[in-house]
């Protein structure tokens, strides 16, 4: 057997989390003969409700888990981490100004992010999914200068799940027969879901998923918007935020960290920009279709934007831009 990984999670009595620990746990992330360690953080308030967490942990009996550690304290958390799954961050609340909201949580992510370089193992993979994410991600980062920036990437997974999703239902095959959809760009209502370089296997053809769906305005519309806003309406129903599917997209994100993306495809993640062939400003943390080889991701460069595509890919940048501009404001505060 191996030695156990420790893998942190924060925010670790919320929904997430409770879809989330299970899988990891049981061995579906970093593998099946992967022993782990997982350290569970969150605010002291919610330690009654971890400790729920942890007994069930114990009552799945997993053969793969030799420990649950559950804390409020950064100093236990980030120790000699080999992953870092970052899920808790400030909610939005009702009447709350988006700069507000980056405030508070630029304040969470400079805390963690220092903590990471003071404890963490230099060879730490940072996964942030607390909104905004991106951003949230940038400030980490920044705040670990000592740990390599490509060792952080945000999630973007969720949509590009989201998109496959939506592709293989209107075509009428199943999820895994639509590959290279991508997510440039934010996780926000501003990021753009790419389906011209997508492929779909239908009947046994491989085909361009634009051809396969036969219906341009859905593609460049309904489509989009459906993805872009998907988390919105699973709120409106459900009355709380998405966690099955944020979990499984986690999940898949962290695997493929670990393990790499099949040969031919290509999969979406925010990570560090620095030099790219689509022109997207330096320093900002922004969805690209990455392949990833030995727990390192490439950016797959050189793909054709077409103008309208264009416009999408440079409206979400912008956005983050703003938005890195202003978290910067306050992380000198």
């Amino acid at each position: 057997m191996a030695e156990p990984i420790r893998v942190l999670v924060t925010g670790a009595a919320g929904q997430i989390a409770y879809s989330l620990l299970y899988s990891i746990a049981k061995g579906d992330v970093f593998g099946k003969d992967q022993p782990i360690i997982l350290v569970l953080l969150d605010i002291t308030p919610m330690l009654p409700v971890l400790d729920g967490v942890v007994m069930e942990l114990q009552d799945c009996a997993l053969p793969l888990l030799r420990d649950v550690i559950p804390t409020d304290k950064v100093e236990v958390a980030f120790k000699d981490l080999d992953a870092a799954i970052l899920v808790g961050s400030m909610p939005r609340k009702e009447g709350m100004e988006r700069k507000d909201l980056l405030k508070a949580n630029v304040a969470i992510f400079k805390t963690q992010g220092e903590a990471l370089e003071k404890y963490a193992r230099k060879t730490v993979k940072v996964l942030v999914v607390g909104n905004p994410a991106n951003t949230n991600c940038l400030i980490a980062s920044k705040s670990a200068p000592s740990i390599p920036k490509e060792n952080f990437s945000c999630l973007t997974r969720l949509d590009h799940n989201r998109a496959r999703s939506q592709v293989a239902m209107r075509v009428g095959v199943s999820s895994d027969n639509v590959k290279n959809v991508i997510i440039w760009g934010n996780h926000s209502s501003t990021q753009y879901p790419d389906v011209h370089h997508a492929v779909v296997n239908h009947h046994g053809k491989e085909m361009a998923a634009f051809d396969a769906v036969n219906d341009e305005s859905w593609l460049k519309g309904d489509f989009i918007s459906t993805v872009q806003q998907r988390g919105a309406a699973v709120i409106k129903a459900r009355k709380l935020s998405s966690a099955m599917s944020a979990a499984k997209a986690i999940c898949d994100h962290m695997r493929d960290i670990w393990f790499g993306t099949p040969d031919g495809e290509w999969v979406s993640m925010g990570v560090y920009s620095s030099g790219n062939s689509y022109g997207v400003d330096d320093d900002l943390m922004y969805s690209f279709p990455v392949k990833i080889k030995n727990k390192t991701w490439k950016v797959v460069d050189g793909l054709a934007i077409n103008d309208f595509s264009r416009g999408k890919m440079d409206a979400t940048a912008t956005e983050l831009v703003d938005e890195r501009d202003t978290a910067l404001t306050f992380l000198g505060a």
